[in-house]
């Protein structure tokens, strides 16, 4: 006789979920405190994802492998010297403005605080609006914006180094199909999901970002502000930040138009920017990101907060990236997970939306109603009734002898 091990009892679902989210919690605290060294190596990431289909045709035109793999690096460092040429000059001339409209922004400031007080808005409340803006203090905010555009190109010498690495790597990756077949199609799929929606997410912010730079700063030239060409580069840069990225591009030129031409400047400053960058930043392109990328607006907009804070400021331009590659690597190898990744945006197919679908039966689903009733019920599948065997006899019978249960 054999004896079977009674099986360990199974978690029940809350306390799984408790578990799950302390593992998160600790894993998340890990990236935080490592947020230096993991930031400029996620953005190395991200560049290389970008420019790695430029090795597919040369390839099919007969380059090697190590020349292909160089071409990619060549992008790579185009991308990555342009974004540093931008930031370093956009940071240096904003801290040149502020040392230069600083007075007039002050006195605009003043003046604004006499015009509430004769109204009788309380003065405190005015008192600690102006606080923000003492010299010492504006300074030394110009002075962090410089530092900090000179931290971003030193960081950016190590993802220079860092894509070098995984150019060469991703040139070995893209054989996987090769290598393993069907072995590991689910892994290799889900990767190049993963990279292609990033590859989309970026595409359709630099484009649409480049037309609001474009439009903005021609906006802003022929109203007559200052650095025109600053604000544009701003607005590029705030456009890969999802939905608050419009707040942040509008705030410096408004403040800027104020200064040197008060508040009707400023309000046809404000008008353009809504009028423009609403329609596209706001309305637009969130319906071709979510559409790109498979998330939700709501996801999209929760991401760069989150993110910020966990990796810094980084964190807001690789908030969709980071959210796509936590869904890939957490939600969509489990076969469980369906509804978390249709609640994310996430296209789901019937076969992981509903449990009680099997792949032959999921692709009927939708057609049959009787398929897709028995998926989506509780109920088991009835079980047939199996068939008498003529040539087992009942208890008690002689094999030809049909009266024997009787005698019995």
């Amino acid at each position: 006789m054999t004896t079977t091990t009674p099986r360990a009892p199974a978690l029940p679902p809350s306390t799984r979920t408790l578990l799950a989210l302390a593992a998160g919690v600790v894993v998340l605290a890990g990236v935080h405190t490592a947020r230096e060294v993991l930031a400029p190596i996620l953005l190395a990431a991200v560049i290389v994802i970008i420019c790695h289909p430029v090795r597919f045709p040369l390839e099919r035109r007969g380059w090697p492998r190590w020349a292909a793999t160089t071409a990619v690096v060549v992008v790579a460092y185009l991308i990555l010297a342009v974004l540093v040429a931008m930031l370093v000059f956009a940071g240096f001339r904003f801290a040149d403005l502020v040392r230069e409209y600083l007075p007039a922004l002050v006195r605009s400031v003043e003046d604004v605080v006499d015009q509430l007080a004769a109204v009788g808005i309380d003065t405190d409340v005015a008192e600690a609006a102006t606080s923000w803006l003492e010299p010492a203090r504006v300074l030394s905010l110009a002075g962090n914006v410089s530092g900090m555009a000179l931290g971003i190109a030193t960081a950016f010498f190590f993802v220079l180094a860092y894509a070098i690495f995984m150019a060469a790597d991703a040139a070995r990756y893209s054989t996987a199909t090769t290598v393993f077949g069907t072995e590991r199609a689910a892994t290799i799929d889900r990767a190049s999901r993963f990279s292609g929606g990033v590859r989309r997410y970026f595409v359709v912010n630099a484009s649409f970002g480049a037309v609001v730079a474009v439009v903005d700063g021609i906006a802003l030239f022929l109203l007559g502000v200052p650095a025109p060409t600053v604000w544009a580069i701003l607005a590029f840069v705030t456009n890969f930040i999802p939905n608050i990225g419009f707040v942040l591009g509008l705030v410096p030129p408004a403040i800027m138009a104020f200064v040197v031409g008060g508040w009707q400047l400023a309000l046809a400053v404000v008008a353009v920017y809504c009028v423009v960058n609403v329609v596209l930043q706001v309305l637009v392109q969130p319906k071709f990101v979510a559409d790109a990328v498979n998330l939700s607006l709501t996801l999209s907009f929760v991401s760069v907060v989150f993110w910020t804070f966990v990796i810094g400021p980084l964190g807001a331009i690789l908030a969709i990236p980071l959210t796509l590659l936590v869904r890939a690597l957490v939600l969509e190898p489990d076969p469980g997970s369906g509804w978390l990744r249709w609640l994310s945006g996430d296209d789901v197919p019937p076969s992981d939306a509903t449990p009680g679908l099997t792949p032959d039966t999921a692709r009927e689903a939708t057609a049959d109603p009787a398929v897709r009733d028995r998926g989506t019920t509780d109920e088991p599948a009835p079980v047939a009734e199996p068939e008498p065997n003529p040539q087992v006899q009942p208890e008690g019978s002689a094999a030809g002898d049909p009266a024997g249960p009787e005698r019995a």
